[in-house]
């Protein structure tokens, strides 16, 4: 099956351009046509892993900053694997920290230094910080803290 619309199909039959959309239409009323059309769309096979392709797209964003991209292929493999979960969501110290740490690879070095700075408990990061401080934080830039290439080797 080359064509997924009735229109197309039948002009690639040879019926003219002006009449193609009333032959298709027609042809789609008749019973072994719709029987055909099923039995060819059974018989379709594709050789695309599903799964595989998702997990490279998703290597893909992570690898180029591409955050939303990265989120939106990991919410459609959540998807296509289903969640084993039935509905209860592990709270557990490993299984929490495990998934914090990956989310954190997805935002990425800045945007991560960004985020600590909002917390409650930032002057404990950052010694230029007051406690209590309603002040934007120091820049990254003055931050003391390892570059992306060396927080992968302190994991």
């Amino acid at each position: 099956m080359l064509h997924r619309n009735a229109t197309e199909a039948a002009k690639a039959a040879g019926y003219a351009a002006e009449s193609a959309y009333n032959q298709g239409y027609r042809l789609l009323q008749k019973q072994e046509v719709i029987d055909r059309v099923h039995e060819l769309e059974q018989e379709l096979v594709t050789d695309v892993d599903v799964i595989k392709e998702m997990e490279s797209q998703y290597e893909f964003a992570k690898a180029n900053g591409h955050t939303n991209s990265a989120i939106k292929a990991l919410e459609l493999l959540s998807r296509i694997r289903g969640s084993s979960t039935d509905g209860k969501i592990a709270t557990d110290k490993d299984t929490l920290e495990v998934a914090i740490i990956g989310c954190l690879n997805v935002l990425g070095y800045e945007k991560v230094v960004a985020l600590l700075e909002k917390c409650d408990f930032a002057h404990h990061f950052f010694e230029d910080l007051p406690p209590e401080s309603d002040e934007e934080g120091p820049s990254l830039e003055s931050l003391d803290l390892p570059l992306p290439e060396e927080a992968d080797s302190l994991v």
